[in-house]
């Protein structure tokens, strides 16, 4: 694939990240209680997509963090890494939230606080995914506020969610009541911050479509 088609990928697959996000984030709220297998399998396969053009998308980022210059090699594996592992992670919660709903279907059980494995989900859609995004937008928004391979807004906004997300990593302390903003489970922690992540890479996907590529900062 040439520049062009890798940067027209990315930026899409980033669009399509965000899109998705924001049509499955709402189904989380719909229901005040147990929500219906099908508003379950609904978000859930609304992750999954979203998952994988969020990897699509990282795979464009690190090749655009790698072409400022070998000195930016590093970073780029750090960025790949951390949010290859991060979708894992997401898509392994996925995972055991729909095990729960298939192997109940009745409605009876919310699979986010419900469940054999609830308890330990929690941690994969919460501290654990936080700490991911963290070092994962730490690591982009650094590359790109030196290398210049996207505007310095798109670094900054970058810092600004990781310190967000970095700030929920201690929530796993604070009970799993789903309906408290700051929990292990919390819709703060677990709705509102983990979308940033995918509505900075929609950002970051507008600005890759709409902008040409030109000349690199280096790292000396």
């Amino acid at each position: 694939m040439n520049e062009s088609s890798i940067r027209r990928l990315m930026g899409a697959c980033g669009i399509a990240a965000g899109l998705l996000a924001a049509v499955g984030v709402p189904l989380y709220f719909v229901y005040s209680g147990a929500p219906p297998a099908s508003n379950v399998l609904a978000r859930i396969l609304l992750n999954i997509l979203t998952c994988g053009a969020l990897l699509v998308f990282l795979v464009g980022l690190r090749h655009l963090i790698r072409g400022a210059g070998p000195g930016f090699e590093w970073l780029a594996s750090l960025v790949f890494g951390s949010g290859t592992a991060y979708v894992t992670v997401t898509l392994v919660a996925a995972s055991v939230e729909a095990g729960v709903v298939l192997e109940h279907s009745d409605g009876t059980l919310d699979p986010t606080v419900d469940g054999p494995l609830a308890h330990a989900n929690m941690l994969l859609h919460g501290s654990i995914a936080r700490l991911l995004t963290a070092v994962l937008l730490t690591a982009a928004g650094y590359a790109i506020l030196r290398s210049g391979v996207l505007p310095r807004w798109t670094g900054r906004a970058a810092y600004a969610v990781a310190v967000i997300n970095l700030a929920f990593v201690p929530s796993l302390f604070f009970g799993t009541d789903a309906a408290q903003f700051y929990s292990a489970v919390g819709w703060g922690n677990t709705a509102m911050t983990a979308a940033l992540v995918v509505y900075w890479a929609l950002a970051v996907g507008v600005v890759v479509v709409r902008r040409p590529s030109r000349p690199l900062a280096r790292l000396a």
